[in-house]
Formats: C-alpha cells, structure tokens, sequence
C-alpha cells in the first residue's frame, strides 16, 4: 500500500460554482435532443464555452470547485506565513512550509544541493544486501523505491493494523506502459527514457554516462512491470490478501535479510504480515541477485530525483512538468507556484491547514442538512435491497445489516493529527517536505499491531472527492465537496439529490459493489452471499463490464470495462438510489415547474452538469490505462440510458440512444 498521502480528485469535471436555485440552463445545448445523448444535451453549451486552459489537463466542475478552494486556501497560508512565531501551532506548521516552498530564489539557488547526503549514501551501495537496506532508508523518507511497504487494516481481521508488503517501485503510471507492443506504448517508452536521461544530466551526469543509467532503470522497471498485477486482477481483493509469519519470507525470497530492510525503514517489530503479492517479490528477488549493482544505483538515483523533482529547482520542475504532465497529459503550461506549493501543503499537513480551513468556510448547518441527505439515502437503499427480486433473503438479511453498519463522516475530523513530532523551518523547501514524508511514514509504520483507529480520515478537509472505505464499511466526505454544484444550501431538493445525493448514494453503492460487496458489515474479507445470489450479480456486473467496454475514446481506444466496473455499478446504483429518495422528499412538496424542468428532470440535468468536462487526448488516453472511472460522458449516459425513470422524466421512445433495449438493460440496485 502506497505511503504517499496525496489523493487526487474522484474526476475533474465543471460549471459555475455561485450559488444557484436551480439549475444553469445556459449550459444546456438545446440542438442536441435529450433522447440521443444527454451528456451534450446539459452540458453542451459549458463544454463550448470552457476548454481545457493550458495549464491544465482536464476541466470540469471538480477543477472549478478545487480552485475556489486552493485560493481559499492560500489566502489561509498566507495569513499564517505571515504571522510566523506568532501564530498557533498549526499555522506554524502550515506558514513554514508555505513560506519556504513560495521562497523561489532560495530554491532556485539550491539546485539539488539538498539531496547531497541522500545521492552519497546510494553512491556508497556496493551489493544487493546494500540495495534493500538503502530501499528502506528511502522508504522511511517516503521514497516508493522497489516495491510498496506500509500497514493497514488487515483483511480478515479489519479492527487490527498489519504491516502490508506489496508491488509497486514504477516511474511510468502503469505497468501497462512497460509491456504494450503498440506503437504508442513504444513512444512513451522512448520519451520515458529520454525523460530520465535529461533528469540524471540535471544532476550533473555526462551525456553517455546518463543514458546508460537510465537504460539500467527501464530495464529493472519492466522486469517489475512483467512481474506485477493488473489492475483488473487487483479488483480481487483476495488476489492481494496473503497473510504469512515473517519467518516465512525466505521462503518466497530466498536469502534476502527482510530484518535488515524493516530496520532500516524504521518499522516496530511485528511478527506477521500480509504479503500481498508473492510473485512480484520473486521476482524482485531475482533483480536484486542478478541485475548490475550500478543499475540498481542509478535505479535509487532516479526514484529520490523522482520524488523530489518538483520541489527542486526549475530546471528539475519544467523537465519533471514536461513528461508527467505535457507528454503524458497534454498540459500546455506549468501551474503557478502558488497554486503547486498549496496543493503541496495540504497534501503533507493537510489536518493543520483543514482546521483553518474548517473554521472559515464550512458552517454547521451544512454538516446537519448532509447527514439528512445521507439519511434519506440510506432508508431508498434499505428499501431497494428489501425488494430485490435477485437477491435471497439470507443474503438480504445479511446486506441489510452492512448498509445499517456503514459509518458517516462530513465535513472534518472530530480529533485532529497530532503534528508534535514535526518540525518544519523557513529553510530549504525540499528538506521540509521529506521532514512531513518521514513523519507521515512513522506515523503510519507506528500502527502496526494496534487497533485500527476508526476515526482517522484519509482525505484532508478542502478535498473535493468523497470515498468509501470496505475495510471500515464507511462512507467519508470532506468538507471541500460539500459546495457548489454538489451540494447547496439555497437549491431546491432535486438540484441537490441529483448532484451530493447521487455522489452519497454512489458511495454507498461501493459497499456492494464487485470489490465492495465482499467485505461484511465490519469490515472483513468474508464471502457472506449465497452462491445463488452470487451468481445472480456476477450475471448482472458482466451486462456493465460488457456496455462500458463497448464505449470508444479516441483512435478506436475503447473503455475497459473489467477495469472499471466497480465505479460503473457505483455511478448506476447512485443515481437510482437518488431518484427514489428525491421521490420521498418530494411528497407533500410543490412539484411545479422550474425554468421548465420538472422535478424529475432538473435532478437529471443536476447529475450531467456535476459532469460537464473537457480533456484532453493525452490526458483521456491515460486515464483509459489508470482510473478505475469511466470518461465523464459515459458516466452520465452509460447509467442513464438503463433507467426507465430517465426515459419517463425525458419521453426517450425505445430504439433511441440513450435507450438501452429491453435485453440489453442493467439494473442491480
């Protein structure tokens, strides 16, 4: 499991984010009917008006709402900078880090000077053993070198936190990168190469010297890549749940000193783990004893420069910008640094900056109307899976009482981190953000063994994004989303079941879906279906992985529907869940007309516009190959075009596109 705290959005999409009563009938392209393709139809006109900016790759309602609040919170880090000694300990930790990072010249004039002591200690590994201790030296400094290692729940016994070995060490974004024989993939490896041989000239590599090193790296990398997972067989959970006695790893890695690497990392002692993938470690193991020292060297070299790249000089910045972002996601231009330099403080101290953050802009009548929502949703839910005519009663029983167990969290946490143990200066910028790398990795190691704190949050209070978590059966949703167009307080019910309504019943729906339904009610790995309705949803999950794989990108790139499913399921259940608490909370009320929508139609049309995005191609290619999402149009149409309540709210006649035929309709919650 990945030490590094960033979490990057659900998916970026946009609209205004003022206020509204309902909704923004300016950005529905009225030539487009709503019977032969919705997503265009409500978003058309937003999508003509807003193309991608250059600095970006994608742009959407999620990119609009995430820049009102990364200008909220500068205007917070700005404050605290400058209060400086003065300030609380939170805006201490919050204006230091802020101030160094802003500090350019300082920066500038560094160079990768900072990371000297680090570049000596890999230049003095002289064999494999060396290698594995110099892995868990940098991992203790949050550098993901050779393979992931962590703690976390443990599957089957969801109350206690294990220590998780697991696949991982790649510079490109998926394995999938490495072994394409398609010409494309051929070309990103070219310019991968091309990209680590100019990183390692910045470090003051001679031209034939860098490019030798940086072939070692893409030859360890796919021999990595050959051994990992894919994302489709990783949906299974049980595919990453091998649980082991340390004593037990030689066996699966010969003669590696395992003691050596968890000391060097700084791990307690503990006595077993979840050794989640015990191939990748074989193979591994044979790298570490075969391949060159020296490439294992520069294969070190490249990951710390890697990591730290974007807290470098610019020289580092612009040639770190231009592969992750312009090759492989079609930005045209570099994010300001004001802007790179938030994103970095709430990704490091992201609970000191959330409770300044809270206390300015997230008012308590916004927590107490979402919990009502949340509360609406969940009884449509209760009653769908008590209706159910696939679905047995044991299973129903059983599935009840998970949707009963599942935890809430709005807003923000009721206790904050504790951040005593780190100290952050107005110094070298890089030099404090591996200072809040090698806190957050001790905090995380320090777990192991103890019980699973149930009232931690895995994403900081400005995020927009909202999850679910199986091994704790929760639902958790940050302040940041609970905003414009997701959620408003002066909108009228059907606007805000159609946009947070449908994001809560979506991430309820993550409790059941391919990956989420085989956890129980606490949290365990547990098969509690029948196989009868086992069966029955398998049956109805292949009619999705089927639709989505059917949706073409670009170039004849299709959606990969195995890979996607769980989001898919997700996206169709929410929107039912939705539409069927909307149509309690409408009981008693005025169902007139608004702007000529009805009810029924302004909650579809609030769900599309949460959607409304731009992309670019490189961007919408490597999305296909890693987000478990589906492109936004097809997550607003795939769903839609199976629900006879969208075809009744719009007069869509059977035969039309955004009709699925009768055989070919899927519904499972």
């Amino acid at each position: 499991m990945q030490i590094r705290r960033h979490l990057t959005a659900l998916l970026a999409v946009a609209l205004s984010v003022s206020a509204r009563a309902s909704v923004n009938v300016a950005d529905l392209d009225l030539s487009v009917k709503p019977q032969d393709d919705f997503f265009h139809y409500a978003d058309g006109t937003w999508i003509k008006n807003h193309p991608v900016p250059p600095e970006y790759t994608r742009w959407g309602a999620f990119d609009v709402l995430q820049i009102q609040n990364v200008e909220r919170m500068d205007k917070i880090c700005q404050a605290a900078a400058a209060k400086g000694a003065a300030g609380t300990p939170s805006e201490r930790l919050v204006g230091d880090l802020y101030a160094s990072g802003m500090d350019e010249a300082a920066v500038d004039a560094a160079g990768a000077a900072p990371l000297k002591a680090e570049f000596d200690q890999i230049a003095a590994v002289s064999d494999a053993a060396a290698v594995l201790v110099e892995i868990g030296r940098l991992h203790a400094e949050g550098v993901g070198a050779g393979f992931d290692f962590g703690s976390g729940p443990d599957a089957k016994d969801s109350g206690t936190e294990i220590a998780e070995l697991s696949q991982g060490g790649l510079g490109l974004p998926d394995r999938d990168y490495y072994l394409g024989d398609d010409e494309k993939s051929k070309t990103i490896r070219a310019q991968y190469l091309a990209h680590v041989t100019k990183m390692f000239g910045l470090l003051g590599d001679a031209p034939e010297a860098a490019d030798a090193q940086a072939r070692g790296v893409l030859r360890l990398e796919t021999e990595l890549a050959r051994a990992s997972l894919s994302r489709e067989v990783l949906r299974n959970p049980y595919a990453s749940y091998h649980k082991l006695a340390v004593t037990d790893l030689p066996k699966f890695t010969g003669a590696l000193d395992w003691s050596a690497f968890f000391g060097a990392v700084g791990a307690p002692t503990f006595t077993e783990l979840n050794f989640a993938h015990p191939d990748f470690f074989k193979a591994f193991a044979a790298q570490l004893s075969s391949a060159p020292v020296a490439d294992w060297r520069a294969y070190l070299r490249w990951h710390l420069v890697h990591k730290e790249a974007a807290m470098l000089s610019e020289p580092f910045v612009q040639e770190d910008f231009h592969f992750y972002r312009s090759t492989l996601g079609g930005a045209k231009k570099l994010l300001p640094r004001w802007k790179r330099v938030v994103a970095e403080v709430d990704g490091d101290v992201g609970d000191a900056l959330g409770q300044l953050y809270v206390a300015e802009y997230f008012p308590p009548e916004s927590k107490a109307r979402v919990l009502k929502l949340v509360s609406n949703l969940r009884a449509a839910l209760r009653e769908d899976l008590a209706t159910l005519s696939w679905m047995d009663d044991a299973t129903r029983a059983k599935a009840i009482v998970k949707l009963d167990a599942i935890g809430v969290k709005i807003g923000y946490p009721d206790t904050w981190r504790d951040y005593g143990a780190l100290h952050l200066d107005r110094g070298s910028y890089v030099v404090n953000v591996m200072r809040c790398d090698a806190f957050d990795v001790h905090r995380r190691l320090a777990k192991i063994g103890k019980p699973v704190d149930l009232k931690e949050w895995h994403m900081t209070p400005p995020t927009v994004n909202a999850y679910y978590s199986p091994l704790r059966n929760e639902i958790v949703f940050p302040a940041g989303i609970l905003e414009p167009p997701f959620f408003d307080a002066k909108a009228d019910d059907a606007v805000n079941y159609g946009g947070i309504g449908v994001v809560i019943g979506h991430e309820m729906t993550h409790g059941f879906d391919d990956r989420g339904r085989q956890y129980d009610a606490s949290g365990n790995l547990a098969d509690w279906w029948s196989p009868e309705s086992a069966a029955r949803f398998k049956a109805k999950a292949a009619g999705i992985v089927s639709q989505f794989s059917g949706y073409t990108v670009l170039d004849g790139v299709h959606v990969i529907g195995e890979r996607t499913q769980g989001e898919n399921i997700a996206d169709l259940g929410g929107v039912r869940i939705a539409y069927a608490a909307l149509q309690k909370a409408l009981v008693g009320q005025s169902r007139d007309k608004i702007d000529g929508f009805t009810p029924e139609q302004r909650f579809f049309i609030s769900f599309a516009s949460v959607w409304a995005s731009s992309i670019t191609p490189e961007q919408a290619r490597l999305r296909v190959k890693t987000d478990p999402h589906a492109p936004a149009q097809f997550r607003v149409n795939g769903p839609l075009s199976n629900l006879d309540e969208f075809a009744a709210a719009f007069d869509v006649p059977e035969g039309a596109p955004m009709r699925r035929a009768p055989a070919d309709r899927v519904a499972i919650w």
